[in-house]
C-alpha cells in the first residue's frame, strides 16, 4: 500500500491527496499514459516534482504541462510560452480543481497529478506526489526512498524547509538586527552540517542518490537565485564559502533530470512579480557559476520575498 511520508514542513492547504498503488483494486492503478503533471518550474514544489518524474524515466508515461510563472488574479494559467494546456483544455489550473470538486471555492497550489481517465485531480501533495512517481511505476531509475530511510528523508526535509529556506526568508524580512543575525545564524549552522555531511559521502546518504538529494538540490537552487539577494554580501560570501555543498550542487546539476527541468527565467519572473517593498541589500554577488555551467543565465529577481 502507498504511505504517507512525514511532511517535512507545512505546505499550503492541502484538498486532495489520492495516491497510486500497485494494485489493480487500490482505485488509481500504476498505468502508463493515464496520468498528467501539473507544475511551475518556479515552485520549489513542483520542481521537486518534476525533477523525480524524469529520474523516474516516466517522461513517455506521465505527460507534463507548466503553467505560466506569474500568476493572475484567478491565479495558476497557461498563455502562450508554455501553455496552452493540451490536456484538460484549461485556461486556468483552477478549471482543473472546479472539474474536481464542485463549486470549489479554495486555494489553487501546484504541483498538481491529474487522472485522464476520469477527469479529475488525484492529488495537491508534493510529497506524496513525489513519493508515487517514484515508487508506483516499474523504472530503471535510482530507487529514491530505500527501504528504512523515510524517516531520515522527512528529518533532511525539515532542516532544508525550516533551517534553510524559512530561516532565509527570515533574514530577508529582517535586513538587519537581532532578528537578522538569529535567522543568518540558523541558516549557516544547516549549511555547516550539510557540508560535514557531503565531505564524507558524494550524497546525503552515502553512495546513492535519494529524494532528500532532489530536495535539498532545490533549496540550494533558491538560495543562490533568490536569497542571496535579501542578505548582505559578507552573509552571501559565507554561504559560498560552503564549497563541498555548491561542487554537490553542480554535480547534480550535469544530471539531465535536473538540468532538464531548471528555469532561471522562471524563477525570476515569478519573484518579480510577488515580491513587496523596496529590495533588501540588492547584492548581485553570486554563489553558483551560471556562465560556466550553463552559458548566460537570466538572473533572479531582487526584492522582499524568498
Amino acid at each position: 500500500m502507498p504511505v504517507h511520508l512525514p511532511t517535512s514542513a507545512a505546505p499550503c492547504t492541502v484538498r486532495f491527496q489520492g495516491r497510486i498503488g500497485r494494485e489493480p483494486g487500490s482505485g488509481f492503478t500504476a498505468v502508463p499514459h493515464r496520468y498528467h503533471l501539473y507544475v511551475s518550474l518556479a515552485c520549489p514544489r513542483s520542481l521537486r516534482a518534476a525533477v523525480t518524474r524524469s529520474l523516474a524515466g516516466l517522461e513517455d508515461k506521465v505527460t507534463l504541462s507548466v503553467v505560466t510563472p506569474v500568476r493572475d488574479g484567478r491565479g495558476w494559467a497557461f498563455r502562450t510560452g508554455e501553455g496552452p494546456d493540451s490536456v484538460g483544455g484549461f485556461a486556468q489550473l483552477r478549471e482543473a480543481y472546479e472539474a474536481t470538486e464542485h463549486h470549489y471555492e479554495g486555494p489553487v497550489s501546484v504541483p498538481v497529478l491529474w487522472d485522464r481517465w476520469s477527469g479529475r485531480i488525484v492529488s495537491n501533495q508534493a510529497d506524496d506526489i513525489m513519493y508515487d512517481l517514484a515508487t508506483a511505476f516499474e523504472g530503471a531509475g535510482p530507487e529514491l526512498y530505500p527501504a528504512g530511510l523515510a524517516d531520515g528523508i522527512a528529518r533532511y526535509g525539515a532542516l532544508f524547509d525550516d533551517d534553510v529556506w524559512e530561516a532565509a526568508q527570515q533574514a530577508g524580512r529582517a535586513r538587519r538586527g537581532d532578528r537578522y543575525d538569529e535567522a543568518t545564524g540558523t541558516v549557516f549552522n544547516a549549511l555547516g552540517l550539510l557540508e560535514h555531511r557531503l565531505s564524507q559521502s558524494p550524497f546525503l546518504f552515502g553512495d546513492r542518490l535519494t529524494a532528500a538529494d532532489v530536495h535539498l538540490w532545490t533549496t540550494l537552487l533558491h538560495v543562490d537565485a533568490v536569497h542571496r539577494r535579501h542578505l548582505w554580501v559578507e552573509d552571501v560570501r559565507r554561504i559560498g564559502e560552503h564549497t563541498v555543498l555548491w561542487a554537490y550542487f553542480e554535480r547534480l546539476y550535469e544530471l539531465p533530470a535536473f538540468r532538464d527541468n531548471l528555469r532561471l527565467d522562471h524563477i525570476a519572473q515569478h519573484h518579480r512579480a510577488s515580491c513587496r517593498g523596496p529590495a533588501a541589500s540588492g547584492s548581485t554577488l553570486p554563489i553558483v557559476d551560471w556562465d560556466r555551467l550553463a552559458g548566460t543565465a537570466p538572473e533572479a529577481a531582487a526584492g522582499d520575498c524568498g
